[in-house]
């Protein structure tokens, strides 16, 4: 008899990053688990997995609900977790998934987290990010940290009705990535995930771009005149005050801008070292 492949457990296999995962591990015939809220929303799979490979199995767990979870993840060799929506209880969540990962005695967690994590980021989130990060770190499980910077489609998002992306973000750059590096340096870690114990990567894009050159950027591309004006925080929080979000959302939006300002976001890049490849830049990402 071979060998056993080892079983890859996937969350958030219906969202833009663990979808692409899960399809890039399963067309080379690893054995997958993927752990979704609502089944329903999964894309269709290739079919090279149901015919010549291991059949994927689907699972139905939500990160708050300890015993699903444990269920869900009991026999995972290797775990991704993607970080849940954005919420006022999402540090919960993730605290309590992690657990009960540990509880279900999940060896190795791979976890998606956010750039410049820390207990001062500027980024409101990338403070959650850092307590998951820590918690993970003393599960007792082996961790692997993926800190991703922001996606090239928040930059194509970011123009108002208008064509002005406004934002107290100062001369400040960004290194965004696209979707599909972070979800190929994910595969990477994946596929050989003793090679990465208690390593941290950060994944960005090849070029660190301010608001004005994102802008021009979006014009080329898309033929609509796209322009940059420059806020302060006070005209921010402002501009988006009739938004009718929770405070911790607008705290968000703004510090989006405020951590660019910080230069808390001109990360360097472990794309190349983990796929191989240089990670796509914005142009090429526009098509442009």
């Amino acid at each position: 008899m071979g060998e056993r492949l080892p079983l890859i457990g996937i969350t958030g296999a219906t969202g833009a990053v663990g979808g692409r995962v899960a399809r890039r591990l399963d067309a080379e015939g690893h054995r997958l688990r993927l752990i979704v809220r609502d089944p329903s929303r999964l894309d269709p799979l290739p079919e090279r997995a149901a015919e010549d490979g291991p059949p994927i199995e689907v699972r139905t767990a939500s990160y708050s609900d300890t015993d699903a979870a444990l269920e869900a993840l009991r026999g995972v060799d290797v775990l991704f977790m993607v970080s849940a929506a954005e919420s006022p209880d999402r540090l919960r969540e993730h605290l309590t998934f992690i657990d009960a990962a540990a509880d279900a005695q999940v060896p190795h967690m791979v976890y998606l987290s956010f750039t410049g994590a820390s207990p001062r980021a500027t980024f409101t989130f990338a403070r959650t990010h850092f307590r998951t990060e820590e918690h993970l770190r003393n599960s007792g499980m082996a961790w692997t940290i993926l800190r991703d910077n922001f996606y090239f489609a928040l930059l194509e998002a970011m123009a108002g009705q208008d064509g002005i992306i406004r934002g107290p973000a100062g001369e400040g750059r960004v290194a965004a990535v696209s979707h599909s590096d972070v979800a190929a340096s994910a595969a990477a870690v994946l596929r050989t995930p003793r090679d990465h114990v208690e390593q941290t990567y950060e994944l960005a894009g090849p070029e660190a771009l301010s608001l004005g050159q994102i802008a021009r950027t979006l014009t080329a591309s898309t033929g609509r005149r796209i322009t940059y004006r420059r806020e302060s925080v006070r005209e921010a929080y402002a501009s988006r005050g009739d938004y009718g979000v929770q405070q911790w959302q607008l705290d968000a939006w703004v510090s989006t801008y405020t951590a660019i300002a910080a230069g808390e976001l001109e990360r360097r890049s472990d794309v190349a070292r983990l796929t191989g490849r240089p990670p796509m830049t914005f142009d090429q990402h526009l098509g442009i």
